[in-house]
């Protein structure tokens, strides 16, 4: 599978992760463990690749030239 997240998009999927994960730690209620949500954000803004953003045909990476041989 291709790159298809460009890096604002991989920098605000990591950021979000990180804060869905942190909510365990924060509430204290039975509704913290949501939170866990987090864990596809995070592997998909590190890991690049977004298997929604395939099925839909999107991609936010800019798109790479081909050098001309």
């Amino acid at each position: 599978m291709q790159i298809n997240v460009g890096s604002v998009d991989r920098i605000v999927r990591i950021v979000l992760g990180l804060i869905l994960l942190s909510l365990p730690l924060w509430l204290d209620s039975p509704w913290r463990w949501l939170g866990l949500i987090g864990i596809m954000p995070l592997i998909t803004g590190l890991a690049g690749r977004c298997p929604g953003y395939r099925l839909l045909g999107l991609s936010t990476c800019p798109i790479q030239k081909k050098n001309p041989e």
